[in-house]
């Protein structure tokens, strides 16, 4: 990896990529899409008060220009034009937008510019050593492709974050995606790429969008091994999710030997996610990152940059496991017991279910699942098949 020295200055822990501003990001009020979670979440830690002023940075507008490293021109015109009402659906329509999915809302360019824009930043706080990890919650729109939105995803930051990465500071990039919906932008962006590896767990495509992220998937030419895919059964519960997870992400790290680690972390593979069919608790998101955070350290002197994703429970989940990250970034010790009542009294008026008041999930959280051993042992042949080509794999 390039060296690029940074200014004279005192490392920090983690920074917090973070603005308001970020808010403009949204479909309607109906939109399962809620960037409120980013409200809901910054409060949270603030009445934690593990969340200061000095750990938040602000995002930067992505410049067409950083935006064509991962998008092809015609593309961005339209996303401008659609913004200020100039085209119809009718025209945009082959490039994702103004579908039920992805509708048209006013100045969306600006907003999808500026979710890239923080991923950005996230990268050079990082790659320039002014910060060991970074965090930007307001990214993780792993559906985006290089002409087409998808998946309320216009612009694809981990994408153009890649590719911004790969050219400014020559880095081996390993991108690992527990939202429960496969990363497919992200891998096929960079599917014949040997410098950088993509790695998804979520629930097969099966019944869920976007129907792809199957364990074949591996890769072509010379990227040809460095595409994994751990496609999960519905009801999947914790400890079969954590078995794949941990096992492949450490194997796939001791083999691809990345320079930084981006790690985008969808909450919705919780129980409680209206989405999704996975029956996950709060228990995966305290060891997701922690994981993240190990091998950070073990293979990338600590390069580690964060983004968001998906995540549609934003009272009862979001906040809490998003929070579990934060504070795993910062080296803080996981917390237990209850949130904030402050917090509580804050929100509940606003929420339509009631909030649950403790950081771990309550004890029966659903009923149990009759296929749980059917499933484990599936999910067990899934890893086996995934991880075939490491374990294989002569020089």
């Amino acid at each position: 990896m390039a060296k690029h020295a940074g200014n004279q200055h005192v490392k920090k822990e983690a920074v917090f990529v973070y603005s308001e501003n970020q808010l403009g990001y949204k479909f309607s009020d109906t939109h399962p899409f809620n960037q409120k979670r980013l409200v809901l979440t910054t409060d949270l830690l603030r009445k934690m008060n593990v969340l200061s002023d000095e750990d938040i940075i602000a995002p930067r507008m992505a410049t067409d220009e950083e935006l064509l490293l991962a998008h092809d021109e015609r593309y961005i015109e339209m996303v401008k034009k659609a913004s200020k009402g100039l085209v119809t659906e009718e025209q945009t329509e082959s490039y994702g937008i103004g579908t039920e999915d992805t509708p048209i809302f006013p100045n969306m360019h600006e907003a999808s510019a500026l979710l890239v824009g923080g991923t950005l930043t996230a990268v050079d706080y990082v790659m320039e050593n002014k910060a060991s990890h970074a965090l930007n919650l307001g990214g993780g729109l792993h559906h985006g492709f290089r002409g087409r939105a998808s998946g309320f995803c216009i612009y694809n930051d981990s994408s153009v974050a890649i590719k911004y990465i790969q050219e400014k500071y020559n880095a081996r990039v390993l991108y690992i995606d527990t939202d429960a919906h496969h990363g497919d932008g992200v891998q096929w962006t960079f599917y014949d790429d040997p410098s950088v590896c993509t790695v998804s767990i979520h629930e097969t495509g099966r019944y869920l969008f976007p129907g792809t992220g199957n364990v074949t998937e591996r890769g072509t030419g010379e990227g040809y091994g460095t595409s994994f895919n751990l496609p999960i059964d519905a009801f999947t519960e914790d400890d079969s999710f954590l078995e794949l997870y941990k096992t492949a992400f450490r194997e796939i790290a001791e083999h691809f030997k990345p320079d930084v680690i981006i790690s985008q972390n969808g909450a919705d593979a919780h129980y409680f996610d209206p989405l999704t069919h996975l029956y996950g608790s709060m228990k995966i998101y305290e060891e997701i990152p922690k994981l993240a955070h190990e091998l950070a350290h073990e293979f990338c002197d600590g390069r580690w940059i964060g983004v968001g994703g998906g995540g549609y429970d934003i009272w009862r989940v979001v906040p809490r496991a998003w929070s579990l990250l934060w504070m795993e970034m910062k080296g803080l010790p996981l917390p237990k017991g209850d949130l904030p009542p402050d917090w509580i009294d804050r929100w509940q008026s606003e929420s339509p279910v009631p909030l649950i008041p403790t950081w771990h999930d309550p004890e029966k959280l659903y009923e149990p699942i009759p296929r749980k051993a059917e499933i484990t042992e599936k999910n067990h042949q899934v890893l086996q098949k995934s991880l075939y080509i490491i374990r294989n794999h002569t020089d």
